[in-house]
């Protein structure tokens, strides 16, 4: 039954976040809302970014930050965003059909070097560290295209921008 709940959640959270990303205006991926924000282009990295930290939670028991780059440079082309994010939505689909309920109940850790970030059960790694993460700067991009009169998609029902 986890599976079920953690593969469901899953596909309907990437169907929706691949809407909004297919909403990002190309002219705009150097803009940002304010000084201390991402870049338009920088969040939608952002968000392929978590994407592939959720393949890394079925790929190990652990994840190290202090291994990852930092800083990678956003995209800028609409065309290499979506494709990223469709090859990994791929590698994920995979991982989630093969796994099982035993290796969903197994502890997965983040850390950064030494330091134990987070230790819990990979579903529920998936869920807070990989999905619930990537619903939040989802968020920020859908007030970005707000800010950028951009229409933006409904995902849990009609946007302000949809008919009800």
């Amino acid at each position: 039954m986890v599976k079920q709940l953690i593969i469901g959640d899953a596909l309907q959270e990437l169907v929706a976040t691949r809407r909004v990303l297919e909403r990002l205006p190309e002219e705009h991926m150097t803009w940002k809302p304010h000084e201390k924000s991402m870049t338009l282009g920088g969040l939608a990295t952002h968000l392929i970014n978590l994407l592939n930290w959720q393949v890394a939670i079925f790929q190990s028991t652990d994840f190290d930050l202090s291994t990852v780059q930092v800083r990678r440079e956003p995209l800028e082309r609409l065309a290499g965003v979506l494709e990223e994010f469709d090859a990994n939505v791929s590698k994920l689909e995979k991982l989630l059909a093969a796994c099982d309920e035993k290796s969903l109940g197994e502890e997965w850790t983040l850390r950064h070097g030494d330091h134990i970030i987070l230790r819990q059960p990979r579903a529920i790694a998936l869920r807070t560290f990989g999905l619930s993460h990537m619903v939040h700067h989802r968020a920020q991009l859908g007030v970005y295209l707000r800010l950028l009169d951009v229409p933006v998609p409904g995902l849990y029902g009609p946007s302000g921008d949809e008919e009800r």
